[in-house]
């Protein structure tokens, strides 16, 4: 199979996050593969800074090129944004006029045949056990506006490496980092429904419903109903 080709700042990167990731676990994946060519939306859950680093060579040992819809606050590191930049990937403003600029430069990208990667969390998973928390609907927005497949997955390890809300960093002795990809998931009952708010959470429910199924395979073990709440948490800790 041909490599997807990514650039000089996608092959730096390669670089340094082959030998990175190697030192610090062993890489298993199962599942179907990526498809070779074409757009594709991947869902993933996002329990680590780790994360990406390790997806980005997972999707590259893939033969696609790895682009990520991301926080734009990270365009604004020196050196990072730069990368960012020259690596071909989507800022995303929250709460901002520039909000539907996100979702455009996402859907053109879809549409020009180039793969994304998506945290429909948002953010790191603050579910103590590390499962999947509430998701935002853009997720649901880009896989119904765009005729390509859309592909759940889930990795579990990083945070065994990286923990981000506890700062613990514990490289040795080396982990195991796993990811398992999944079928891709058939939207077509919902895809002449008007976008409504209803419509768009189901589309976001089951897609996350598929990674937290996945996420259970990496696991071996049976995950929780429903998804976490940060919100109802921190009432239910108040009460």
């Amino acid at each position: 199979m041909a490599r997807e080709r990514g650039g000089f700042w996608i092959g730096l990167c390669a670089v340094v996050f082959y030998p990175l990731t190697g030192l610090l676990a062993r890489r298993p994946t199962s599942g179907p593969r990526l498809p070779g060519e074409g757009g594709v939306l991947l869902v993933m859950n996002h329990v680590s800074h780790l994360d990406p680093i390790f997806d980005a060579v997972m999707v590259h040992r893939n033969y696609r090129v790895p682009r990520f819809l991301a926080k734009a606050s990270l365009w604004k590191i020196p050196v990072v944004g730069k990368v960012l930049v020259g690596a071909g990937q989507v800022p995303v403003y929250r709460g901002t006029a520039d909000a539907k600029e996100s979702l455009r430069a996402a859907n053109e990208g879809l549409a020009q045949g180039k793969l994304l990667l998506i945290y429909p969390e948002g953010t790191i998973t603050k579910d103590p056990d590390g499962w999947p928390m509430n998701s935002r609907t853009g997720v649901a927005r880009l896989a119904l506006a765009n005729d390509v497949p859309v592909i759940p997955a889930a990795r579990w390890g990083t945070r065994a490496i990286y923990d981000g809300y506890n700062k613990k960093f514990r490289p040795f002795p080396r982990k195991t980092v796993t990811t398992v990809f999944g079928e891709p998931v058939d939207l077509s009952a919902y895809r002449e429904q008007p976008l409504t708010n209803q419509v768009l959470r189901e589309v976001t429910d089951l897609l996350m419903n598929r990674v937290k199924e996945l996420l259970e395979q990496a696991r071996g073990e049976q995950g929780p109903a429903g998804f976490y709440s940060p919100a109802r948490a921190s009432q239910q800790g108040e009460d």
